[in-house]
């Protein structure tokens, strides 16, 4: 017969076991899952890309806003953003967030044109998404990235 002493010590070890997986078992699982993500990534990069670009063509659709508002005003586009009131957000090379810089290439009388161009790769292949937009308020991609 077994003593109190005795009794406890094998209640005490099988107790202490708990059903678990071993780490060669976590591992296994862990790389599938990471093998999985690197095949999902690629795909993401056009998804990524085209959410970005609609902080361009917000900022477009507002600059096209504040011109045609100076032209009513003064017949005539014009080629600077300070006199139209348009204040860029501070970009990524100046310690923002916006990624795009804002340009007008074109102002006259009767036409004006913008342009964002990314400061960014979003998918490193050399080319930098630009968008254009002008007086008739044509927003196009004229580099996609």
């Amino acid at each position: 017969m077994r003593t109190d002493i005795e009794k406890l010590k094998v209640t005490s070890v099988k107790k202490g076991w708990v059903k678990a997986y071993s780490m060669s078992e976590l591992l296994v699982v862990l790389c599938i899952i990471g093998i999985l993500i690197l095949l999902v990534l690629p795909n993401q990069t056009s998804v990524i890309s085209q959410a970005k670009a609609i902080e361009a063509q917000s900022m477009l659709n507002h600059l096209y806003g504040l011109q045609k508002s100076h032209f009513y005003r003064f017949s005539k586009y014009s080629s600077d953003l300070e006199a139209l009131g348009f204040e860029p957000a501070p970009t990524i090379n100046e310690g923002g967030q916006a990624i795009y810089q804002i340009e007008i290439i074109e102002a006259s009388v009767n036409t004006f044109k913008a342009r964002a161009i990314s400061l960014s790769d979003f998918d490193g292949d050399g080319n930098f998404n630009t968008w254009e937009i002008d007086q008739n308020k044509l927003l196009m991609e004229t580099v996609k990235d």
